[in-house]
């Protein structure tokens, strides 16, 4: 394999990685900790 394919293996998982922990964060356990700031305001 060149260079530019280990560049562009790298960067597909670094993006994998990226949107694996976004998807934990909005709906695993750590979701607990976010807040709702339109269940918060009240009229």
């Amino acid at each position: 394999m060149g260079v530019a394919q280990f560049f562009v293996v790298g960067i597909l998982v670094a993006l994998v990685l990226v949107t694996a922990l976004s998807i934990y964060t909005a709906f695993g356990p750590p979701s607990k900790k976010l807040a709702d700031p339109f269940e918060m305001h009240e009229d």
